[in-house]
C-alpha cells in the first residue's frame, strides 16, 4: 500500500506554502481553488513526497510534539543554521548513531518538521 499524502489544514495558507516550497524544496503539483478555501498538493521532483495544504479558517495550530513529518537533507547543520538565520526556533541537533543526525522545527501551522541527514 502506498501512502498518498499528509494533509495540513491551516489558517496560514500562504506562509505554509512558502515554508514547504522554500525551506523543504517541494513544488506545487496540483492546485484546487474552491469557494471558501484553497488546496495545494506539493511534491519533490520524483513526486514521492506529497503534502496537501488546505486553507481552512477554522483550523487550529497543531499542538502535538508526538507527530512529525520528516524530510531528508544533505547537511543538517547547514539547514539548521539557515532556519535559525530566518528566525525559526530549531531543536538541538540529535545524533542517535554515528551515521545519522537530525533536528526539528515547527512549520507555520505548528506541525513538527524533522530534517534528517544520513551518511
Amino acid at each position: 500500500m502506498k501512502m498518498l499524502h499528509v494533509t495540513i489544514m491551516t489558517t496560514k495558507f500562504e506562509e505554509e506554502l512558502q515554508f514547504y516550497m522554500e525551506i523543504v524544496g517541494l513544488n506545487v503539483i496540483r492546485a484546487i481553488d474552491e469557494p471558501g478555501h484553497k488546496i495545494r498538493f506539493l511534491a519533490d521532483k520524483k513526486g514521492d513526497t506529497q503534502i496537501e495544504i488546505v486553507e481552512n479558517p477554522n483550523a487550529k495550530p497543531m499542538e502535538s510534539d508526538f507527530l512529525l513529518v520528516g524530510f531528508e537533507t544533505e547537511d543538517a547543520l547547514k539547514k539548521s543554521n539557515e532556519l535559525k538565520a530566518q528566525g525559526y526556533k530549531v531543536s538541538e541537533m540529535i545524533q542517535p548513531n554515528p551515521k545519522a543526525q537530525f533536528f526539528t522545527v515547527k512549520d507555520p501551522a505548528g506541525v513538527t518538521v524533522q530534517f534528517v541527514q544520513e551518511d
